[in-house]
Formats: structure tokens, C-alpha cells, sequence
């Protein structure tokens, strides 16, 4: 088998950045530069813009029993993929070859829409099976796009790269086996001199069964392979000038940071910055690989670089986040005071709706638990808390379990809070003189983030008060 890769770089291509004829031509442009410059070149490509959805939505329609749903589904899908093939390939022979490509992924998606319409059902595995044909049909689509222009592609499906579990919807890597099919498959055609393009957000039990990374898994699907090569680098290509101090719908004067941290990205996109998925960072922190986040309609731009640890800087807080959506749900009752396994009844419990808890704040009197849940979840959550606390309810020593109103998570990140007294007060004041209210607080033991919850209203006022008197310039 060939040896280890030198001079690799992994590409990733979000949605909007192969999602029309222009992007996808700026996307090839991008690709025969840094084949230019590198000796070695893998690309992820996610599928078109609206594709996954479209592809789920109609797929959930259909299994409730809507026979026609994909009919139109089907032509867009046709439709869309035909537009880029006529724009971009030269080769009439080529293009309706892949034409007929597409249209063999369009029937497999018809039919699956049709099956799951007669059963009345579309279990996880058969989600992820149609799920995946968005970047399945655009890779094909753009390796066959760089051939036209004279780069030489090869196109992989990721199910033939990485090995997961049976976790359907949200599958876990298996890294030795992904590893080792990675570099047995991908090496050879490296050596050839070829451009390896492959789906991203996709992979494959041991058996072969398709499975997904969970949504936004394409950015992971490249920290994946660029781990498995090992690659020198892995760039997130996406739509904006990499990572923001702030929302820019949120704030017009938001800036692009020029360096992160692993630590400061890993807590932006745990709390809602859309750069990176948060998975993207332990494989690229584990192999020693650099990253960067950069624009594909402004390639000249630097981007982001994420780097294993900050030096000193004089910007304490980097950044200020917020993830919208959520309700806080909250147990009380003086008789949870001294009773041990109260926070651990409590998680069980919602731990086996399958929801996951961003952020969790306890009163040091024990008298209350409140933690902030999805706003989909809430109804089962609380059923499922009911239950499980169904005797001490009915004996008063828990007074009752609510939820709030719609909620947000506003947080401010930064390496540099570690060793800055006055930065929490700097937060409060600055929101206090907005009158935003502060429901909950929370903050990490790594002092990297200061996370807090505010009233959905208050989302603009809060980031843009944070961001104005927290975030300093650069």
C-alpha cells in the first residue's frame, strides 16, 4: 500500500458553495489553484443548498402517507442537478452520461418515497438512506466538472470511507476501521495524480449499510479524512469570511477573528456559531492538523486560523454567540433538599427522549434544577419527567415541573477570561443597560465561556450589548 501522503489538504464544500452554476464554477476555480500549490487534494462536497431538506421533508411526507409527494421533489432534484451539468460540462457524451447518473439516484429516491407511502412508516435507517443522495448526486456533478476543466477527478462515495456504528441519523466513527479503508482507497488514486472528490456527511456500517454523521456532518466528515490521510491541513469552505465576533444579521459591524483557538471554536460551535459542526474538532486536535475557515466568494480573504492555543492577546472575549429555540425546564420542590440521585433521575429521564441539554444551572440551596432543552423536545421531556418523579409529586416534595417560554442561550467566548478578573461583570453591566432580564447563568470549569439565558425578545439587544462593550476590537 502507497505510504503516507505529504503535502494534503482536505476541502470541504458546504451547500451554498456548490449550490448554483456560479458557485460551483468559483468552487472549481478554487480547487485548480490549490492543486497548484498542493501535491495532494481531497474535496467533501455537501449536496446542494435545500437538497437534504427537500429530500427529508418529502421522504416524512410520504411515509404519512401522501403517495405523490415525491413526484415534484423529483424533477426539482432532476431539474437542478441537469442545470449545473449542461453549464458546466463541454462533453455532450459526458453530460448525458451523468445525466442519466442523476436520474438513476432520482428513481432510487422515488422509490424509496414510494415504499415508505405503502408502509406508513420511514424508520432511521431508511432516512439515512435517502438523506445521503444529495451528496451523492453532487459529487458526481463536480467530478465530472473538474475533468471538463481539465483537472482530473475521481469521485468516492464516503460509505466506502467511513465505518460507523448502527446509530442511525446520528452515527459514531469507528477511527481504526475509517482509517484504514481511507488510506487503502484513497491513497492509490492520490498517487495517480487525481483529485479525490467525496461526500461529506455520510458513511456506512461494517456491513455496508448507509448511515449519516447527523445534519452538518459534512464539516466532520472532512476531520474524519483528514485524520485518517493524515492531511496537512483541513479548509472549511463556507459563505461567509470565516468565523464572526457576532451573527452579522445580528450585528451589521461583526467581524471575522483572524485565529482561534481549538478550545475558544469548540465552545462557538457548541453554542451556536454555524462556521463548524461540533464535532468538526477532535479529529483535527487528535491528528495535529491545522484548520481553516474560509469564504468560497471570497477566496483572497484569509479566513480563519485555528491553532492549538492562543498566545497572549489583549481581546479577552473573542466572540458572543446565540442559540435560539429553546425552553428552560425547571424541577422544584422543597423536598429535593439533601436527597441524593435528584440531578441523576432528572438526566436519565431526559437523556431517554433523546434530547440533549446545552446547558444546566442548579440553586446551591437544592431546591431547584433548571436546564434548557430544544423547544420540540419540551412535551416529551416533561412527560418524561412527570413519571419519573410521578411519587414524589403526588408526596409534595417536588412542587412541580415547568417549562418557560421560548428562551436563548447567549454566550461570550474567549481564552483570555481565564486570567482577566471583571470580565462576568463587564457582561452584566452591559446588558443591564440594555434592561435585558438574566434568567440563568452558567459557566464553564475551563473559564473559556460564560453562557447565560435571556428572554427570546432580548436576542438582538443582548448580542448586540455584548458585542459592542464586551468584544473588543481587533
Amino acid at each position: 500500500m502507497s505510504q503516507s501522503p505529504q503535502n494534503t489538504l482536505v476541502m470541504k464544500f458546504g451547500g451554498t458553495s456548490v449550490g448554483s452554476v456560479e458557485a460551483m464554477t468559483q468552487v472549481v476555480r478554487i480547487i485548480q489553484q490549490a492543486r497548484s500549490e498542493w501535491r495532494n487534494l481531497v474535496v467533501v462536497a455537501s449536496a446542494l443548498n435545500g437538497v437534504t431538506n427537500l429530500l427529508l421533508d418529502t421522504a416524512v411526507r410520504s411515509s404519512k402517507g401522501d403517495r405523490k409527494a415525491y413526484l415534484p421533489a423529483a424533477q426539482e432534484l432532476q431539474a437542478r442537478h441537469d442545470e449545473l451539468t449542461d453549464a458546466l460540462i463541454t462533453d455532450p457524451a459526458r453530460g448525458a452520461l451523468l445525466k442519466d447518473e442523476i436520474a438513476e439516484l432520482v428513481a432510487d429516491f422515488s422509490s424509496r418515497c414510494q415504499a415508505m407511502a405503502v408502509l406508513g412508516e420511514a424508520t432511521p435507517r431508511a432516512l439515512d438512506a435517502v438523506a445521503g443522495l444529495g451528496e451523492r448526486m453532487s459529487v458526481r456533478v463536480l467530478s465530472v466538472a473538474l475533468d471538463s476543466a481539465g483537472i482530473p477527478a475521481a469521485f468516492v462515495e464516503a460509505t466506502e470511507l467511513i465505518v460507523t456504528d448502527h446509530h442511525f441519523q446520528a452515527a459514531h466513527p469507528d477511527l481504526a476501521a475509517t482509517t484504514a479503508k481511507t488510506r487503502a482507497r484513497l491513497l492509490p488514486l492520490l498517487d495517480r495524480g487525481l483529485v479525490v472528490v467525496t461526500t461529506g456527511f455520510i458513511g456506512a456500517t461494517p456491513e455496508g449499510v448507509p448511515t449519516t454523521l447527523g445534519r452538518g456532518g459534512s464539516d466532520y466528515s472532512a476531520a474524519l479524512l483528514g485524520a485518517a490521510l493524515p492531511a496537512d491541513d483541513v479548509w472549511i469552505w463556507t459563505d461567509v469570511d470565516g468565523v464572526m465576533t457576532a451573527d452579522p444579521r445580528l450585528v451589521p459591524d461583526a467581524r471575522t477573528i483572524p485565529e482561534l483557538s481549538y478550545r475558544e471554536v469548540s465552545e462557538l460551535a457548541y453554542y451556536g456559531a454555524k462556521v463548524l459542526h461540533p464535532k468538526t474538532i477532535r479529529p483535527v486536535i487528535e491528528a495535529g492538523i491545522r484548520l481553516r475557515v474560509c469564504n468560497t466568494f471570497n477566496p483572497s480573504h484569509p479566513g480563519t486560523r485555528l491553532v492549538a492555543e492562543m498566545p497572549s492577546s489583549d481581546r479577552v472575549v473573542k466572540a458572543v454567540t446565540a442559540i435560539r429555540g429553546l425552553q428552560l425546564i425547571t424541577i422544584e420542590g422543597r423536598g429535593m433538599l439533601g436527597v441524593p440521585g435528584v440531578a441523576a433521575r432528572t438526566f436519565s429521564a431526559v437523556a431517554a427522549t433523546g434530547t440533549s441539554v446545552p446547558l444546566i444551572t442548579q440553586a446551591s440551596s437544592e431546591q431547584s434544577i433548571c436546564f434548557a432543552v430544544p423547544s420540540e423536545s419540551t412535551r416529551a421531556v416533561l412527560a418524561a419527567l412527570n413519571a419519573a418523579f410521578a411519587q414524589e409529586i403526588a408526596s409534595r416534595d417536588i412542587d412541580r415541573i415547568w417549562a418557560s417560554d421560548e428562551v436563548v442561550i447567549i454566550s461570550v467566548v474567549g481564552s483570555g477570561m481565564r486570567n482577566t478578573p471583571g470580565v462576568a461583570g463587564r457582561v452584566f453591566n452591559a446588558l443591564g443597560e440594555k434592561c435585558v432580564n438574566v434568567i440563568a447563568i452558567a459557566q464553564g470549569s475551563s473559564e473559556v465561556s460564560i453562557s447565560l439565558i435571556v428572554d427570546a425578545a432580548d436576542t438582538r439587544a443582548a448580542v448586540q450589548a455584548l458585542h459592542e462593550q464586551v468584544v473588543r476590537p481587533t
